[in-house]
C-alpha cells in the first residue's frame, strides 16, 4: 500500500468568493468528509499538492492529511480542474476507517514480452488499464501484475487471470479482457492522389475546430460551491 503525507491548514471560510481569494494566494481549496464527521474546509498549498500528485497514483494512494497536529488517513475521490487553465479548484478527501472496505481503481501492468511479439512480430495490446476493487484501506495494492511472456498470436488474457491477494473483491466482470496478442497489422497502401480536373473550383478549406472556448462560468469549489471541470485521480 502506498502512503504519503500531505499538511493542510483549516479555514474558517467557504463560498465561491473565499474560494477564488485562496488561489489568487496559491492556495487550494478541500475538503474531508465521512463517517459522520462534518466535512472539514481545508487549504492546501497549490505546489505542493502538485508536487505530490505528480508523484503518485492519487485514486489509490492512502494521504495521511495532517490538520492542526491532527492526522487522517484519506483517499481523494476528486478533484477538479479549470476546463482551459486545467488549474487544480477544489479537492476532495474521504477519511479512511480501518476494516471499512473502499472501492478503488488499482493499475494493471504488463510483465514480460509476449512470445508471439518477439518471435512473429505480433502487437500487443492492453485493453483495460486499471482494475476497480473493493478492500480494506489497509490491504490496498500498489498494482496488479500479469505475465504476459507466453502469449501467441490469437491468446488473449482476462480480468480472471489476474491473480488477487487475500480480501480483494473485483468489481469488474471477469470475462473482460486486459491483454491481446493480434497479428501484425498489415500495411495500408496509400490511395493515388485524384488529378484535380482544369477549370474546376477549388473545394473550400473546413476550419479545424480545437474547441469551444470558456464561458462565464464562475470558477468555483466542490460542494456546491462552484464549477470547473471535475476529474477523478
Amino acid at each position: 500500500m502506498a502512503t504519503v503525507s500531505f499538511n493542510a491548514t483549516a479555514r474558517d471560510t467557504t463560498g465561491k468568493g473565499a474560494a477564488r481569494s485562496l488561489r489568487s494566494r496559491g492556495q487550494v481549496p478541500a475538503v474531508i468528509y465521512g463517517h459522520d464527521r462534518d466535512p472539514q474546509p481545508l487549504s492546501l498549498n497549490a505546489r505542493d499538492l502538485d508536487r505530490m500528485l505528480g508523484n503518485i497514483q492519487a485514486e489509490s494512494t492512502v494521504i495521511e492529511v495532517t490538520v492542526d497536529g491532527q492526522t487522517s488517513k484519506t483517499l481523494i475521490r476528486e478533484i477538479q480542474r479549470h476546463p482551459i487553465k486545467r488549474q487544480i479548484l477544489h479537492v476532495d478527501f474521504q477519511a479512511l476507517v480501518a476494516g471499512e472496505k473502499v472501492i478503488v481503481s488499482i493499475p494493471i501492468v504488463l510483465i514480460g514480452i509476449p512470445e508471439g511479439v518477439r518471435l512473429e512480430g505480433a502487437v500487443l495490446d492492453q485493453t483495460l488499464r486499471e482494475l476497480e476493487i473493493e478492500v480494506d484501506p489497509s490491504n490496498i495494492p500498489d498494482h496488479f501484475e500479469l505475465d504476459v511472456t507466453n502469449m501467441v498470436i490469437g491468446d488473449s488474457l482476462h480480468v480472471s487471470d489476474i491473480k488477487l491477494p487475500e480480501g480483494v473483491e473485483v468489481q469488474n466482470d471477469p470475462e473482460t479482457s486486459v491483454a491481446v496478442v493480434a497479428a501484425p497489422r498489415a500495411v495500408i497502401e496509400e490511395a493515388p492522389a485524384v488529378e484535380a480536373v482544369e477549370g474546376a473550383p477549388e473545394a473550400a478549406a473546413e476550419p479545424e475546430v480545437i474547441g469551444r472556448g470558456p464561458g462565464d462560468e464562475e470558477e468555483g469549489e466542490g460542494g456546491g460551491e462552484g464549477g470547473g471541470e471535475s476529474n477523478k485521480k
